[in-house]
């Protein structure tokens, strides 16, 4: 019996982030998070996918709009909205080429791949739907064969240069398709944390764009989310990282993708620290929601309402715990 106890005890210690103060969504925001899905069902393109003004018919844009349905539990020809997920889906798995890179014929970048990669990795995930795993694993092949001598990421699946931006994104998808089943080796994964760990700034406690570089909110909450993701709770950045979060709550300069990292990398941790962080995201996100459902104004230079939306349904919807990648 001793034995047995001091096994469990080592287990809840090993166990990582705290799941006491668990966090149920409030009505106000299942009712803000309804109107805001119908608002982007309706924003749809006769292809399946979704665009903002400077992004026609994007890959990236598409995959916000997607996770935001996962992320309430609405799955491919199932229910209310299972047309326009299935619809996105075929968008993105015709926007493939034949060497695994997923841009479309409007082009795109490492960036809109790695985020197609990531949504395709959840829906195979969710529905072992068997026309997504030769593409996932074309796309999966193209950004371990992209990844360069320093671990990290860029704009084009050439491996010269980096920025923790897009190498974030392309362990994020990573990180999905190794849940979903697919082989990625352990050396990809740890090349890419040390690139990581590289851009953080010890002086503010915040991650950077690049080694060196200034930090800032939405850098700081990409880096800290990857790290939780991929299990490293006591990575020394961390304690300083979210403190940096904290101070920065409010920072307009990529906002919304700041606060899409953000959300899950709270949650991660858990406790009173994820409580507190979503009562203030729900008292921020619910005050700032259009008569429309969407989510239009907020941020500087943002890519559009389709993608605010998309990220503030996802924001929001976190303690759903529908998406295996931001699971605990």
């Amino acid at each position: 019996m001793r034995l047995v106890l001091l096994v469990l005890v080592a287990l809840v210690l090993a166990a990582g982030p705290d799941k006491k103060e668990e966090v149920k969504m409030p009505d106000s925001v299942r009712k803000a998070t309804e109107r805001g899905l119908a608002w982007l069902a309706s924003k749809q393109n006769s292809d399946g996918s979704w665009s903002e003004a400077r992004y026609p018919h994007n890959t990236a844009i598409t995959s916000f709009a997607l996770l935001a349905f996962l992320s309430q539990g609405h799955l491919p020809n199932q229910g209310i909205y299972g047309k326009q997920i299935a619809n996105g889906v075929r968008f993105l798995l015709s926007s493939a080429r034949e060497d695994g890179y997923i841009i479309g014929t409007r082009g795109g970048n490492m960036y809109s791949h790695g985020m197609a990669t990531l949504v395709l990795a959840e829906v195979y995930g969710l529905t072992n739907d068997k026309t997504i795993r030769p593409v996932l694993k074309k796309a999966i092949d193209l950004i371990v064969g992209a990844q360069n001598s320093a671990g990290g990421w860029r704009y084009t699946p050439q491996p010269r240069d980096a920025d923790v931006s897009v190498t974030i994104m392309q362990v994020m998808a990573l990180r999905a398709a190794k849940n979903a089943g697919l082989a990625v080796k352990d050396s990809t994964m740890q090349d890419a944390i040390e690139y990581i760990k590289r851009c953080y700034d010890e002086r503010t406690g915040g991650f950077s764009y690049m080694p060196g570089m200034r930090p800032g909110f939405a850098r700081t909450a990409a880096g800290v989310c990857v790290l939780q993701l991929t299990g490293e709770y006591k990575a020394s950045e961390i304690p300083r990282a979210l403190e940096y979060l904290k101070d920065n709550f409010d920072a307009r300069e990529h906002f919304w993708y700041g606060h899409y990292y953000a959300s899950h990398a709270m949650h991660q941790v858990g406790g009173k620290e994820w409580k507190d962080w979503y009562a203030r995201m729900v008292e921020t996100f619910l005050l700032i929601q259009s008569s429309d459902g969407s989510w239009s104004a907020y941020e500087r230079n943002s890519p559009g309402p389709v993608y605010q939306t998309a990220i503030a349904i996802i924001s929001l919807s976190v303690p759903m715990n529908y998406l295996p990648i931001y699971q605990r």
